[in-house]
């Protein structure tokens, strides 16, 4: 029994610092959004124009994924995204995810 309860102590654990190591300050990547992502994809994500994804709303864990895979060069291999992503820290990351997650996404209809 003791077994069973110490591994759900270390499951309980592990799964409380993964969320907290996870989540960002929007405050900062409000700050953050306005040097590095707003010329293209706008200061609270709603995105310049059709030729840059809208941010705004997306799930947190999705950008931040997003992120670090642009700057690893993983899987996601656009140039100038992996140059804005290269000079981001993963609390950057974390922040600019929690930021984009907080705004309101909107309403879209294509017809």
């Amino acid at each position: 029994m003791s077994r069973i309860f110490a591994s759900l102590i270390l499951a309980v654990g592990l799964s409380s610092a993964l969320a907290a190591q996870a989540s960002g300050n929007p405050t900062k990547g409000e700050e953050k959004a306005k040097v590095v992502c707003a010329a293209c994809h706008g200061a609270h994500g709603e995105s310049a124009g059709p030729d840059f994804p809208k941010l705004a709303g997306q799930p947190e864990d999705y950008l931040q994924t997003a992120l670090k895979h642009y700057k690893a060069g993983v899987r996601r291999k656009n140039p100038i995204m992996m140059g804005m992503a290269a000079g981001l820290s993963d609390q950057d990351i974390a922040d600019l995810a929690a930021w984009f997650t907080s705004q309101d996404a909107g309403l879209y209809t294509k017809y």
